[in-house]
């Protein structure tokens, strides 16, 4: 087991868009909206952003769905950005707990939120406000 790099995002980022969830079942809206959104405040206007909506989208679901099993709710997906990058927070209000990675066995059900975050992101790190535990990754914009 492990923990996660205590970090906040990058301070330049800006919030471009943001989700409040209550329960699984607004999973399915964020996807779609969560898409949309990286599409227009993607690259300029006739490129494409191969599979980074792809991957933000995946990452979030898991991030989401582990804040929503393990969290307090409400859980707050914002999307930010800088020059450079996407960056997804994913927010619950257990402030109490730390994330850490937990050891993964094939048979796991489980678990792969925080392993598959680090393994298709650029980085990861995690911080806490008085209200928020949040839990970012970075993507190439």
């Amino acid at each position: 087991m492990g923990q996660l790099r205590t970090s906040p995002p990058p301070p330049q980022a800006t919030e471009l868009e943001q989700w409040v969830l209550d329960s699984p079942e607004d999973l399915r809206g964020l996807r779609a909206s969560l898409r949309e959104a990286l599409n227009r405040h993607g690259l300029v206007q006739g490129e494409h952003l191969d599979e980074v909506p792809h991957l933000v989208v995946l990452v979030a679901t898991e991030l989401a769905s582990n804040a929503l099993r393990h969290g307090r709710p409400p859980t707050i997906i914002t999307l930010l950005a800088t020059d450079d990058r996407f960056l997804l927070d994913v927010a619950d209000h257990d402030v109490r707990s730390v994330p850490e990675l937990s050891d993964i066995r094939p048979t796991d059900s489980g678990g792969r939120g925080l392993f598959l975050a680090q393994s298709v992101s650029l980085d990861v790190g995690w911080y806490a406000t008085e209200k928020t535990k949040n839990i970012w990754a970075s993507f190439s914009r």
